[in-house]
């Protein structure tokens, strides 16, 4: 076990439960439990957005999982992953200024809420209920394994005693805070990733021997690791266009960065993230991507891809400085675990619980099935951590791809198309849903592209075409 690099990561951790304890109070005095527990009473000013945005989507599958596939796939992979460029930007440019208003009008709390009063339709609020569940059961599956393998790699305890290390702390930290811990926390985990990528980054080719020799290391092993095809030319370029839509344009259905944009305080604080998070979220994703890649001649034969960065910040950094490098991916899984509880735990008690079966609750009743809510959430995933894949990104990918196809078109077309109807929602979230999971279970990657982007069309034109002719049904 190796001190000197576990001594930083400790520190990190005891910095973090401090601020849940810290943010715990508010959710206790707060007047109105469910939109501070669940939203922060919408206070977050331009850097908090920025780096809770940052934070919540750079995740395992970006610290851990993306550089283990740029590792086997090469440069690439790096082409691939700078679709995400946009991802703040145009997520708070399309939903923006109209959606926090109309989230405020509403009393949004969640996307679900949203929806809800939208179309005032309980199918679309248990159809988004059960979506989120399915779908993020994946998601937050990939981040505790990401956290196991760090773990793993750190200390060289068993995998599944570095999963319950892991997994607990995480759950007593999101389970006390609530949303203002892990919003409040996320700023600093932003900023000990875009720290962290540099130290990294620089440390990396500075052991390879410089770029150049890196790049023909690469290139005397395998051409096709210094194309943009990959190790194999399985990257096509119709599939890594298809990114574009999976990790960029497509994430304004994603409802963990949804809700992110119905929580800030004013116009100016948006206008200031969308600056900081473009910048910050463009310089993590092609850092960390790099250092997957150039990690290749410094630390060859490597099996496993999802341990390459851990291993590869051991062997390039001084104990103390990779302890404090590797606080990067520790805050970005934490970060996205943080998030996806909360966002699962808001789904199951504000948009069923108090929806559909009590109503009139009380505020205690409510908390205590709330922290119940998010322990069994946790306490489920972690039994479905036990048997993990090499690479934890297809499970991410698997579930960004699920929630995009449901949620994009009721988001969007909710917002700017009056016409836009319950019926034409449900069309499109069921069409979305099961054009998905089939095609990527029996047609992954049809016509080349990733299998998001039929699911993706299907859903748009099943409600466009059931919307318009519900309406003119009506006005009939």
């Amino acid at each position: 076990m190796n001190w000197g690099v576990i001594a930083p990561l400790i520190i990190f951790l005891l910095i973090i439960f401090t601020v849940g304890f810290w943010s715990h109070k508010f959710v206790l005095k707060s007047n109105s439990f469910l939109e501070e527990y669940f939203l922060g009473e919408r206070q977050m000013g331009g850097f908090i957005l920025a780096m809770t945005m940052v934070a919540t989507y750079g995740s395992a599958s970006s610290f851990i999982g993306g550089p283990g596939v740029a590792y086997t796939q090469g440069l690439g992979w790096v082409l691939l992953a700078m679709a995400q460029l946009a991802t703040g930007y145009f997520t708070l440019m399309v939903l923006g200024k109209k959606f926090a208003i109309v989230a405020r009008q509403y009393k949004a709390i969640t996307l679900i809420d949203f929806l809800k009063e939208r179309y005032q339709s309980k199918t679309v609020v248990l159809l988004s209920a059960a979506s989120i569940i399915i779908f993020l059961f994946s998601s937050m599956t990939a981040q505790w394994i990401g956290g196991a393998r760090l773990v793993e790699s750190l200390t060289g305890l068993p995998y599944i005693t570095a999963l319950l290390i892991f997994a607990f702390s995480v759950l007593i930290f999101v389970i006390i805070g609530g949303f203002r811990a892990v919003a409040l926390t996320d700023a600093v985990m932003g900023v000990v990733m875009f720290a962290g990528t540099l130290v990294l980054l620089i440390a990396t080719i500075k052991a390879g021997g410089g770029i150049p020799k890196i790049i023909s290391d690469l290139a005397a092993e395998n051409p096709n690791l210094i194309s943009p095809f990959g190790a194999e030319r399985t990257l096509t370029p119709s599939y890594v266009s298809s990114f574009w839509i999976l990790v960029g344009i497509g994430v304004v259905g994603l409802p963990q960065i949804t809700v992110r944009a119905m929580s800030y305080k004013n116009s100016k604080a948006m206008h200031s993230a969308i600056i900081i998070g473009t910048i910050v979220v463009g310089f993590i994703m092609l850092g960390m991507h790099l250092i997957g890649v150039f990690a290749r001649p410094v630390l060859p034969g490597v099996k496993i891809g999802d341990t390459v960065m851990p291993l590869l910040s051991m062997k390039v950094l001084p104990p103390f400085a990779a302890g404090i490098v590797l606080a990067a991916p520790m805050a970005a899984i934490m970060s996205t675990v943080n998030a996806l509880l909360i966002l699962v735990s808001s789904a199951l008690v504000k948009d069923v619980y108090l929806n559909y079966i009590k109503p009139n609750a009380g505020q205690s009743n409510v908390k205590k099935i709330s922290f119940s809510v998010t322990a069994i959430i946790g306490l489920i995933v972690i039994i479905f951590s036990f048997s993990p894949p090499d690479l934890i990104i297809w499970l991410n990918l698997f579930s960004f791809g699920g929630l995009e196809s449901v949620f994009i078109w009721p988001v969007i077309f909710g917002l700017y198309w009056a016409r836009g109807n319950k019926y034409g929602a449900i069309a499109s979230m069921v069409l979305g849903m099961c054009s998905y999971i089939i095609l990527d279970r029996f047609y992954p990657n049809a016509f080349g592209m990733h299998t998001v982007v039929m699911p993706i069309l299907i859903s748009m034109i099943g409600f466009v075409v059931v919307s318009y002719a519900a309406s003119v049904k009506t006005v009939k």
